[in-house]
């Protein structure tokens, strides 16, 4: 430890100056409080940004492949697309819009149509299953989310009724009755409480489309961030006869929204920092107005110019630092609780997901800790400064 260091150090424990150690005190607590909030709220958002884009990824294909018209005679087109480089599974499906009769209502429903061999390969339906396999999903069966199960209390074995708008025909061959073959639960709400999974054969059957026409293909890839190039290399495949959206396209806006937040929130808190930064300003000013005694003494002994700046320039780091260290401790420790104890619950329908995620990111938190120190930095230049240009005659004159 240097000279400058060391009379820095010894600033900052001004014992016998209580006005001066409450003043360190508050500068310590500012700076922390700031750290704390930014590292907190960050984890947050990237916790939301995270938990969502695995359950969207993971209830979805990472590449839909579709004609507005269906595919017809899509098993060709199933075996090709599983030769593109970067594709681990393929399946196909049928999506469209029906209607669950209850209690002399018909509610509107999303009913996707899968292929019970291929589609657990491509989606996390099984592991979203509470019992049993998408593979043993029958021509009658039916799987619901859990959320629509309680609400219209469902169970294991009962049976539903859905129509189809599009298949009204002469008798009552537009209604459709199923059993309740399984419970899935996504932790979202909307595929939760609207979606119903069937049988593509029976979703055929339902939309009045031929046994080799399906909506579309969902690919599932290797690496989902190489969902752009996949895209192009279909497209390259397949020519333009056929749509192609990545998981990213299709929730664009939605994953740019969190974004933007996250960065807003980023400014917002970082503003906590700057304003805990004017402690620190205040702090050096009141040192220095009450050591000018000491600063004329110094100069006077031979200390240089730079000397004094470095004193309270790392005065004003220390306070920083400190103050970083136990925000980031805080911080950090306040975030790991809130992931394993899930202290706070949030309403599914409006938050999608049951509890407060948090995802502590090496990047994040080094950035917060480098925009508070460069804070503080900031905030010793003019207090060191001033410091600095004290004439010894001046500062001895009156003591």
């Amino acid at each position: 430890m240097g000279f400058a260091g060391w009379m820095a150090l010894r600033y900052l424990n001004a014992k016998k100056d209580k006005f001066l150690t409450v003043i360190n005190f508050v500068s310590v607590a500012g700076i922390a409080i700031g750290v704390a909030a930014l590292i907190i709220v960050i984890g947050v958002m990237s916790g939301f940004d995270h938990d969502l884009r695995e359950k969207i990824v993971g209830a979805n294909a990472h590449v839909v492949v579709e004609r507005e018209s269906g595919l017809k005679g899509y098993k060709a087109m199933h075996e090709k697309l599983k030769t593109v480089p970067g594709v681990v599974a393929a399946t196909p499906y049928i999506h469209g819009n029906v209607f669950l009769e209850s209690n002399q209502r018909a509610v509107s429903l999303i009913l996707r149509g899968v292929s019970p061999q291929t589609e657990g390969g491509v989606t996390k339906i099984d592991k979203y299953l509470a019992s049993g396999k998408i593979a043993d999903l029958k021509e009658d069966g039916v799987v619901i989310g859990s959320q629509m199960a309680e609400f219209y209390g469902y169970h294991i074995g009962d049976e539903l009724t859905l129509i189809a708008p599009a298949s009204g025909v002469a008798g009552n061959t537009w209604r459709f009755k199923f059993k309740v073959a399984g419970i899935f639960t996504s932790g979202m709400y909307d595929y939760d409480m609207n979606l119903i999974i069937v049988h593509v054969a029976k979703a055929q059957e339902i939309f009045h489309v031929g046994p080799d026409t399906v909506t579309g293909i969902g690919l599932k890839l290797r690496d989902p961030e190489m969902a752009p190039k996949v895209k192009s290399e279909i497209y390259d495949l397949l020519g333009f006869s056929v749509l192609v959206r990545t998981w990213m396209e299709t929730n664009a806006n939605f994953f740019a929204a969190l974004a933007l937040e996250k960065f807003a929130m980023f400014i917002i808190l970082t503003l906590i920092v700057l304003v805990a930064s004017f402690n620190i300003v205040s702090t050096l000013i009141v040192t220095v107005t009450s050591k000018v005694k000491d600063i004329g003494i110094l100069m006077a002994v031979g200390a240089s110019r730079r000397t004094i700046r470095a004193i309270f320039t790392l005065q004003g780091l220390a306070i920083g630092l400190t103050g970083t260290v136990w925000g980031f401790v805080l911080g950090v420790g306040i975030s790991l609780l809130l992931k394993k104890y899930h202290f706070i619950t949030l309403p599914q329908d409006i938050y999608y997901i049951k509890y407060l995620p948090v995802l502590i990111q090496g990047m994040d938190v080094g950035c917060i800790v480098g925009a508070a120190l460069a804070i503080t930095f900031a905030a010793t230049i003019y207090p060191a400064f001033k410091a600095s240009r004290l004439e010894p005659v001046e500062a001895l004159r009156y003591q």
